[in-house]
């Protein structure tokens, strides 16, 4: 059975419920506080701005948006900022963190600290998820933002932050589709054989949760039609919910042509931490930033 994890479905689920508290790392940027009052506006998420108040109240000010309904935090400099921030999460005053106009590597830094930090039980790493117009339904993509060159033993952990991911959304046992440039296993070719032992693995029950089968193109991974073609036999192929990457050249190129060639929306979040956690780039769409602060609503 589909699951509707659109945009539109999310946003109308969140705004039955009440808003819970978005803590926004240094909040002083206008395309941060863009984003945060479309979230407030939408009903799903209260923000709480992180920051210098003067910066922020001045940017606010000059792109007119209303930041008057908003807690706002004073911090002397980013770092404090980014410190208040998780803090707020950590100390369950705030339910996601959304990192403003800092560095990504500062915040993380933040959010892995043993003593102060937003530590989970296992791995942090991106799960993207992407709306399409042609496809039947959101598929889930790892990693495109965060976790480079994975190993065997990390994309065990990518596939499991996934699944827990896709299951809180409502997809009971996601099927997973271990991408890689063809279907068959060559030895010369290390995603494949990845894919192959992932497979495997999951078959053995040593992967939980979910299926898994690899190695996979793109065309089989998502369409019946290629698999119908091929002969392939699958119980994921030409339906799969998540996506798992070789590496981040791959996914980071693929999400791009989804959004910008392709007409999709795509949200994500940082799965793995204490809390969900919402990185946006300036370059996104603000549709995009609505849909990444609706699914850590949704998680939270």
């Amino acid at each position: 059975m589909s699951i509707d994890i659109s945009l539109d479905t999310l946003v109308a689920e969140l705004k039955q419920k009440q808003m819970k508290k978005l803590a926004v790392a240094a909040a002083n940027s206008q395309s941060v506080l863009e984003a945060v009052s479309a979230a407030y506006q939408a009903g799903i998420a209260m923000p709480v701005l992180c920051g210098n108040i003067e910066k922020i109240d001045f940017t606010a000010r000059s792109a007119h948006i209303d930041i008057s309904p908003f807690e706002i935090i004073e911090a002397e400099n980013d770092a404090q900022a980014i410190s208040i921030a998780v803090s707020l999460v950590r100390n369950k005053r705030a339910d996601a963190l959304f990192k403003g106009l800092v560095p990504t590597a500062d915040i993380m830094r933040a959010v892995l600290d043993k003593e102060a930090g937003l530590r989970g039980s296992g791995m942090l790493s991106h799960v993207g998820i992407i709306s399409s117009p042609t496809l039947k339904k959101p598929v889930f993509l790892t990693d495109c933002v965060l976790v480079t060159y994975p190993d065997l033993d990390t994309k065990i952990k990518l596939i499991e932050n996934a699944v827990a991911v896709a299951q809180k959304m409502g997809i009971a046992v996601p099927k997973v589709a271990v991408l890689a440039a063809v279907e068959t296993v060559n030895p010369k070719m290390p995603a494949t054989v990845d894919a192959a032992v992932l497979a495997m693995m999951n078959s053995r029950g040593q992967i939980k949760n979910c299926l898994v089968d690899g190695p996979l193109a793109m065309d089989l991974a998502l369409s019946p039609e290629a698999v119908k073609q091929k002969a392939l036999q699958s119980n994921v192929a030409g339906d799969a919910d998540i996506i798992l990457f070789p590496n981040i050249d791959a996914g980071n190129a693929v999400i791009k042509t989804f959004t910008i060639a392709a007409g999709c929306t795509m949200g994500g979040i940082i799965a793995g931490a204490a809390a969900p956690i919402v990185m946006t780039s300036r370059s996104d769409t603000p549709e995009s930033k609505l849909y990444s602060i609706a699914c850590a609503m949704k998680l939270a």
